[in-house]
């Protein structure tokens, strides 16, 4: 969310006319079932509230929405270059902003210079393959989180499996029953997905999440609330693409939310309806009965939305284009590895160049791995690619963390 000194905030982000879907007829997103099970009023209001948030961005920012998507932040990024009087745009991103490079890529291949994409979005995907795609990454994480938790000796189950089978209780029981906070709140299966899927992020996170989800089974929801709040996913499901959180304004100041949903409408030309849904859910669920009915439900985010989108699926392929570092995380739960070797696929030949990380949480560089920063560093300052095949390992957790 545009926070670095010297960088820019693309259209319809932070302070770059920002889009505001805000409207005080809409209720709180946090009071919309986001995984309907009834098939009748929970799924309605769930219609309803993603229409009339659209119709509300139309209102309050239409001006602005058909010119918010990737391509034209591309071509912001060549104008910027340009007018810089630089020959050659070194870039780095990570999650969306791999798609954002992988564009400018396409567009402008003879201007690319070093660049470095981590936690790679695959661009072969469809919203809904992606959504699917992330099913699978999220539950792939936890269970590696299960796996650690349970070698600490913690007390949600003795392997991991049990701890999964634990936790999928809970949701469902916290979803029927919801815990109440002392500050008045409460904590129900929203708020239990959105704590787990914002702390796979960072394994750093991981010995919080283990003692949020240890209070709850003694029916103190306090920790797992403040968890869920420090770390921004306000109870969601989504665990969606650009899900980075590192906004340091308030919900008041932050239009977080409005810009994603803006951007992710105007690049997708998928409208996807209830029955789509429906007809994919078996597949999420088989990919993750925990994370899965979530982000199969959030295919439905475009719906209504007033600007068509762009294609399916973002062009990235730039034939010609020196090399660019694909930087896989093997557990990454938001941008599955598997995007990386698509990425490289689709730049063209001898465009990607892969560097595997066997780690956990998204995106690599900023794991802090001594492997990774140096192969991203010698790429970036000097020009020296990463040896062919080369694999950078995690250094683990320590012991009793």
């Amino acid at each position: 969310m545009c926070t670095l000194p010297g960088g820019f905030c693309p259209r319809g982000v932070g302070d770059s006319s920002g889009v505001r879907c805000l409207d005080a007829g809409l209720p709180d997103e946090d009071e919309i079932d986001r995984t309907p099970d009834d098939g009748g009023d929970e799924t309605n209001a769930l219609v309803r509230f993603n229409r009339e948030t659209a119709a509300a961005c139309e209102k309050n920012s239409g001006d602005v929405l058909p010119y918010v998507g990737t391509t034209q932040a591309a071509q912001d990024m060549d104008l910027l270059r340009h007018v810089l009087g630089d020959d050659k745009l070194h870039y780095f991103g990570i999650s969306y902003g791999t798609e954002l490079g992988g564009v400018y890529a396409h567009l402008f291949p003879d201007h690319v210079g070093r660049a470095v994409l981590d936690g790679v979005v695959d661009p072969t995907h469809d919203a809904m393959e992606e959504a699917l795609a992330q099913a699978g990454g999220f539950q792939l994480a936890f269970e590696h989180f299960a796996a650690w938790c349970a070698r600490q000796g913690c007390t949600l189950g003795d392997d991991a499996e049990d701890i999964v089978d634990l936790t999928l209780d809970l949701e469902e029981t916290l979803d029927d029953t919801p815990l109440p906070t002392p500050d008045g709140g409460e904590v129900d299966g929203d708020a239990l997905i959105g704590a787990i899927t914002g702390a796979l992020y960072r394994q750093d996170y991981w010995p919080a999440l283990r003692v949020g989800l240890e209070a709850v089974t003694d029916d103190n929801g306090e920790v797992l609330e403040d968890l869920a709040e420090a770390l921004g996913r306000h109870g969601g499901r989504d665990g969606g693409k650009g899900g980075d959180t590192d906004d340091d304004t308030t919900d008041e100041q932050s239009n977080e939310d409005d810009a994603f949903r803006a951007i992710t409408c105007d690049d997708s030309s998928n409208r996807y309806t209830v029955a789509d849904v429906k007809s994919r859910l078996p597949d999420f669920l088989e990919a993750s009965a925990l994370f899965g009915p979530g982000l199969a439900w959030s295919a439905l985010t475009c719906d209504g939305w007033p600007v068509p989108g762009t294609a399916p699926h973002p062009e990235v392929g730039a034939p010609g284009a020196p090399p660019v570092l694909l930087v896989g995380n093997t557990g990454d739960p938001a941008t599955p590895y598997e995007g990386a070797a698509r990425m490289a696929e689709r730049l063209g030949a001898k465009v990607g160049v892969e560097l595997t990380y066997e780690g956990e949480g998204h995106g690599a560089y900023d794991s802090g791995n001594t492997c990774v920063r140096n192969a991203v560093d010698a790429y970036l300052l000097d020009g020296r690619l990463p040896a062919p095949g080369t694999v950078c390992e995690a250094e683990p957790l320590p012991e009793g963390k």
